[in-house]
């Protein structure tokens, strides 16, 4: 009888173990099951988006506010760039988005500039006053051979 209670009580905190980790999981992966998500998606539209990966950060006043989560070219050969923000981060309809690089030669990632209009962006929506990026080999090779003042 006392080997039958010793196993319950086993068998009882397993479960309970298992169940804290699976909460655990989901909850540092941001997986929402019970409740609304913590995040929504923006696309934002660019000429030249060179050197931004995916997994590359976006950044408000450098605070990290999301991610990019896909990147994809249209019919018209633009360059679409998937933003997967946090809800709180309200972005307004004239705000822009830039691509920059952490340093001289580091990642490259989206930098949000917020505007000042009332009205923000839905889940879904599109971006599209941007500022592609900015190509520092190219730059490098024109002023090394001379071109620097040919388009």
């Amino acid at each position: 009888m006392k080997n039958n209670a010793i196993e319950f009580w086993v068998g009882l905190f397993i479960i309970a173990g298992f169940t804290a980790f699976g909460y655990l999981a989901l909850q540092l992966g941001e997986v929402s099951i019970f409740g609304s998500s913590n995040n929504y998606t923006l696309t934002a539209q660019f000429d030249n988006i060179s050197g931004v990966k995916k997994g590359a950060s976006v950044q408000i006043a450098g605070v990290v506010v999301g991610q990019v989560t896909k990147i994809w070219l249209d019919e018209d050969g633009i360059a679409n760039v998937s933003l997967f923000l946090d809800n709180e981060t309200l972005v307004s309809v004239d705000s822009m988005a830039s691509i920059k690089s952490q340093g001289l030669i580091g990642d490259k990632y989206v930098q949000l500039t917020l505007g000042g209009d009332d009205e923000n962006f839905k889940p879904d929506e599109v971006l599209t006053d941007t500022e592609s990026s900015l190509d520092i080999e190219s730059l490098i090779s024109k002023f090394a051979f001379g071109d620097v003042g040919k388009p």
